[in-house]
């Protein structure tokens, strides 16, 4: 008997499993808010030069190069220039004394508050990339200390940071500070996502598991969804800081509601607390348990995962299996985080009402999410290669409509959000799934590692092409086939047990077959 066995007994999905899926959902409201708030906090709105005292702008001492594409001065003189006047035909002067904002829009914004115009105007970009460094970096870290800590003391102090940090940012004095913050945030971040995913995972059945899943991923998009109108209320980016910061405070409460993980707990030999932890969640589920239910569980993970016995990074590469498909996986987070991102943050582009189109934007997650409840419980694999090939050949459409169909385009690129979508649920639960319980943490941290990569690049693939480009979507379409097609390699998990150690990962399918025969049988 497995653990997945004793989940069955305890009454596969039941109340104490909805009240932790409640508790675990709730952060990745806020999580949502947090990770694309500088679609609004970073909005550029419409600036020219501020006119210099007594309306004369003064002569500089040597000339500068004129303004890039699309701030210039109006060529019929009538429009204010945005980052430079021409002083004559060779010469042009820089705003030298800085600039109005239309303000209409947005009271203010990290843009307006420090001038990130003109030719400080990537700051903004690299602003959101040092964002995604902040999960890039805390994957790892995060992901190897709740192997070690447990998946709750990590996910405590994740929020505390997290919580502090954000609010930290709502006060930053200059641009450095802010980015510093936003950092923090983003560290703090990854170790919510991830541990919150895994310790779901682990508390749910074989035939539930995608439920861990779907559900912090539907949250996730309602909180992308409410982020459109708590923007539309809070026009000043501080105040919106401050609003989808201050109630994480109330995540206080989890050192008492959230529970520990009973599986990770019998893998590092503390047996009487993973049994009072199982014993608690039949209670709460009104089932009722025999007093030796927990003895073969023990001598198994005795067996396969022995307290002392360390793991490393190098564990993820130390089988031919294993190595494939982690360099697989590896790739496919990167993909998909670039793609859904990009797609994310370039929605000022579009040209369409920026609340108007975040909501769409997130709505368009909700039914992604829930055609999932129909693929998932027939193949993992599948699922993932026909969601991955769906978002992949949308963004390649939207390459071939005229750019002057700017409704198309935007529907074109909203079909292929809709599949990178999908196949960012999957990749959590297959990657969970792929992994043996004494490397899981550490497999899927690496593997949000790689995707908070593609995560950093997102907001500078803008920077590489001009406005209006197909390059960007032609790169993005081109990812998400090569990832569709790699995932063919992969094993199916769908409807079998986790794998506990190295040992089972490397059994071949035919070998899992007669295993669950015998089991049944028996």
């Amino acid at each position: 008997m497995n653990f997945d066995d004793v989940l069955k007994k305890i009454g596969g999905f039941g109340k104490f499993q909805m009240i932790l899926y409640t508790w675990i959902c709730l952060p990745h409201i806020s999580i949502a808010m947090h990770m694309l708030v500088s679609v609004f906090a970073g909005a550029t709105p419409a600036h020219f030069c501020r006119d210099p005292p007594g309306g004369h702008a003064p002569v500089p001492s040597a000339t500068t190069a004129p303004p890039t594409a699309g701030e210039s001065a109006a060529a019929n003189g009538t429009e204010r220039p945005r980052c430079g006047s021409r002083l004559n035909e060779s010469g042009w002067q820089p705003c030298a004394t800085g600039w109005d904002y239309d303000r209409s829009v947005f009271t203010s914004t990290v843009v307006t508050e420090w001038d990130l115009v003109c030719t400080r105007s990537y700051l903004n970009n690299v602003g959101s990339s040092i964002f995604m460094l902040g999960l890039m970096v805390g994957a790892p870290v995060l992901g190897t200390m709740a192997d070690k800590y447990g998946r709750k003391s990590v996910i405590l102090v994740s929020m505390a940071i997290q919580t502090a940090f954000g609010l930290g940012a709502a006060f930053a004095p200059n641009f450095v500070m802010y980015a510093l913050a936003r950092f923090m945030v983003g560290v703090a971040i990854s170790g919510v996502i991830m541990n919150a995913f895994v310790l779901a995972t682990e508390w749910t059945g074989i035939g539930e598991r995608m439920l861990a899943g779907i559900a912090t991923q539907q949250a996730f998009g309602v909180g992308y969804m409410l982020l459109a109108p708590v923007a539309y209320f809070i026009r000043d980016w501080r105040q919106l800081q401050l609003a989808i910061s201050i109630p994480e405070i109330l995540f206080i409460a989890y050192i008492w509601l959230l529970p520990r993980s009973a599986r990770w707990l019998l893998a590092n030999n503390q047996h009487d607390k993973a049994e009072s932890l199982v014993r608690r969640a039949a209670e709460i589920n009104g089932m009722s348990l025999p007093d030796d239910l927990l003895k073969s569980e023990m001598v198994k993970q005795k067996l396969a995962a022995s307290p002392q016995q360390a793991h490393s990074v190098l564990d993820l590469f130390r089988t031919p299996r294993l190595r494939k498909q982690s360099l697989i996986l590896f790739y496919s987070w990167f993909a998909i985080t670039l793609v859904y991102y990009g797609l994310s943050l370039g929605i000022s582009d579009l040209g369409l009402d920026i609340f108007l189109t975040q909501f769409i934007f997130g709505a368009v997650e909700i039914p992604a999410r829930f055609l999932l409840l129909a693929t998932l419980p027939k193949s993992r694999r599948m699922s993932q290669v026909g969601f991955l090939a769906f978002g992949g050949l949308f963004c390649i459409l939207t390459v071939t409509v005229p750019s002057d169909m700017s409704t198309v385009r935007t529907g074109l690129a909203m079909l292929g959000k809709f599949g990178v979508t999908a196949s960012f649920v999957v990749i959590f639960i297959y990657t969970a799934e792929i992994y043996p319980t004494v490397i899981r943490q550490m497999g899927v941290g690496m593997s949000s590692m790689f995707a908070r990569f593609g995560g950093v690049l997102a907001p500078l693939v803008s920077l590489a092409f001009p406005p209006g480009h197909a390059g960007p979507m032609a790169m993005f379409g081109a990812m998400s086939l090569l990832a569709a097609a790699l995932t063919l390699a992969l094993p199916e998990t769908a409807n079998r047990p986790l794998p506990d150690s190295i040992a089972d990962t490397e059994r071949d399918d035919g070998e899992e077959e007669e295993e669950e025969q015998r089991q049944s049988e028996g």
